[in-house]
């Protein structure tokens, strides 16, 4: 009789532990198919970052639903369950903080929604395409492909720059002239150019900015208007075709000039030019009147 007994008991261990298994595939299956599901209804209505979070909480729900079903199953009660988990979690937050705070970060970025998966943003130093935006950080890919992990905490705590927020962007070039040089006859040659050049959007148009009077130069701000996707193309382009326009016009584009002076100000340097190379020791020293007279000296030679 006992041995009946035990034999019906481990029958029916056996045949809930099969059922719990059951439970539990057929849990995965259904979680891959219900986050595709929802995938294929909502593609069309929902940003990227906003379609993978869905399709997260979707399968990883119904995943939680069949794990609860399959414990029940073999027998563990979900109070009991519900209770270790209050205290796991209390537990796991006291030693957690930081983790818990990126995380809050993460819900506040996923609700104000400064980027999307697929903007190229810039933080501090690191420029590059948002991968994923996850719970507890970003993951980018900058220009040069490297792999970068920023906490949100940081991005919330920190200015970040979308760089493609908006279809179009201004190119702000900073332009020095000689002081000689007519600022109207400028302006007229960097229109031309901006005119000239396809990637240069006619609306907005281009700006002209008098900056102030440098120490060689005098300074102007000439700003244009691309497409996002041309903006870097425009850069390279407009700074080559300004220098060949200043270039064909005459235009001077300047650079820094010192002056030396020793004593009073209007009084020239004394200069004082060394016998050359292989002249005799006792030879007397020229005098400026000799050295404007004489041959250069090879500048290597001092």
């Amino acid at each position: 009789m006992i041995e009946a007994w035990f034999d019906k008991l481990q029958g029916e261990t056996i045949a809930m532990i099969g059922r719990a298994v059951v439970l539990l595939v057929l849990g995965f299956i259904l979680a891959s198919l219900s986050s595709r599901l929802v995938q294929r209804l909502t593609a069309k209505r929902l940003t990227l970052h906003h379609l993978q979070l869905v399709r997260r909480i979707v399968y990883y729900s119904v995943i939680a639903l069949f794990i609860t079903s399959a414990l029940r199953e073999l027998g563990f009660s979900l109070a009991v369950l519900m209770g270790a988990a209050g205290v796991l979690t209390v537990a796991v937050g006291f030693a957690s903080q930081t983790s818990a705070s990126n995380l809050i970060s993460g819900l506040f970025l996923i609700g104000e929604r400064p980027f999307a998966v697929g903007d190229v943003i810039k933080i501090g130093g690191t420029t590059g395409e948002v991968l994923s935006i996850d719970a507890l950080s970003v993951k980018l890919r900058t220009f040069d492909n490297l792999y970068v992990r920023i906490p949100n905490e940081t991005l919330i705590k920190s200015e970040v720059t979308t760089l493609t927020r908006f279809p179009i962007r201004r190119l702000d070039l900073p332009v020095g002239v000689a002081y000689k040089e007519d600022i109207g006859r400028v302006r007229e040659v960097l229109t031309t150019v901006a005119e000239r050049n396809p990637l240069s959007l006619d609306d907005p148009p281009p700006l002209f900015i008098f900056q102030g009077f440098g120490d060689s130069s005098l300074n102007i701000q000439f700003s244009v208007w691309a497409k996002r996707e041309n903006f870097l193309s425009l850069r390279n382009s407009i700074t080559a075709e300004i220098k060949a326009a200043f270039d064909a016009a005459g235009i001077e584009i300047p650079f820094p000039h010192r002056s030396l002076y020793a004593g009073e100000a209007t009084r020239p340097l004394p200069v004082m030019l060394v016998p050359p190379p292989g002249a005799p020791l006792d030879a007397p020293p020229l005098t400026p009147t000799d050295a404007s007279s004489a041959a250069p000296a090879d500048p290597d030679s001092s």
